[in-house]
């Protein structure tokens, strides 16, 4: 695991194992929040063996950016802690994770210790606030690589954590590719000081905006491939012969699993034009909505309105759920 200091009291966390997911800390005088946890479980120990003893701090929320096994596996390693994500993101967790843990214990022994933890307070709309310090973490929608995703925005650092929605690569096999293009648009509009990735490496101030262009015409690029070969006799040859280079992104992202990635996304987008026709191809004017900053703010500290806080459940929300070596993105 490697680890760095972003910015005063915020650190960011990367896996040496799987994909270059990362992970965050925020710290305050007396306790820290944690931004996702990282795949594999020996991973998210050590993480929070550095929050514990080298920044001296325990974990008093853990917040999770979407509901994918490589993001979540890991909140059952800071007991007593409380989980904070979208409503949808524990909705999927209780559907998806659960079973597919009971899964990827069958399978491998480094899970033979890890539980679901659903997250106990969800919003739906709107903006949540934690004050963590001297700091506010305003955490916020930000669909398209899964319709439960959120970023976390430390607002005095403008350092944003962006979790999936915004990648080395856009993954959207579990998303929307016209949603995933405006909220990667939006987030280049927000003056950020650093983008902290799902995966891959921090994005720096005078690299933003690069990195969200190439993104945009890598998602303009697979869906140029996707029309094209549509009209062709044999469309899934012809989409074999797509590469990741020819849509202007590098096999050698993530770990090595770019390619891989990049024929899911091309194969999802097909099937979706599959079902529903020419309307895939259509891209829709940027909704500014998607990142949620028209809409009231919910405090954490005060729940209300949409919050929902499942705080009483929590004993049962220790259910097995599969993990398969994360799959998910």
């Amino acid at each position: 695991m490697q680890h760095e200091r972003v910015s005063e009291n915020v650190y960011w966390f990367q896996s040496e194992v799987y994909a270059q997911v990362t992970a965050g800390a925020v710290t305050g005088a007396q306790w820290a929040v944690v931004i996702d946890t990282l795949a594999m479980p020996e991973e998210t120990l050590q993480m929070r063996q550095y929050i514990e003893e080298v920044l001296g701090m325990p974990v008093r929320y853990v917040v999770n950016t979407h509901y994918h096994a490589d993001h979540t596996w890991g909140n059952c390693f800071f007991p007593g802690a409380t989980v904070l994500s979208h409503s949808l993101c524990r909705k999927y967790m209780q559907e998806k994770a659960i079973p597919a843990l009971e899964t990827t214990k069958q399978s491998n022994a480094s899970f033979s210790k890890s539980k679901i933890v659903l997250p106990q307070l969800t919003f739906s709309q709107g903006t949540m606030t934690l004050k963590v310090g001297k700091k506010n973490l305003i955490l916020m929608p930000t669909p398209g690589h899964s319709a439960d995703g959120i970023s976390v925005l430390i607002e005095e650092d403008r350092v944003l954590f962006a979790g999936d929605a915004f990648m080395p690569l856009p993954y959207i096999v579990d998303g929307d590719i016209d949603i995933m293009g405006d909220v990667i648009k939006q987030i280049g509009k927000m003056g950020l000081e650093n983008i902290v990735q799902g995966h891959g490496d921090i994005i720096l101030r005078g690299e933003i905006e690069g990195a969200v262009k190439e993104n945009l015409a890598y998602l303009a690029n697979i869906r140029k491939a996707v029309k094209s070969a549509s009209k062709k006799r044999n469309p899934e040859e012809v989409l074999s012969l797509v590469d990741i280079e020819s849509c202007g992104k590098s096999r050698v992202y993530l770990g090595g699993l770019g390619e891989d990635l990049h024929r899911r996304n091309l194969k999802s987008l097909y099937m979706k034009f599959l079902r529903d026709g020419a309307s895939v191809f259509s891209s829709e004017e940027v909704d500014e909505k998607h990142i949620g900053e028209a809409s009231p703010e919910i405090s954490i500290e005060t729940p209300e309105d949409d919050s929902e806080d499942f705080s009483d459940d929590y004993a049962d929300d220790f259910d097995d759920e599969p993990f398969e070596e994360p799959t998910e993105d």
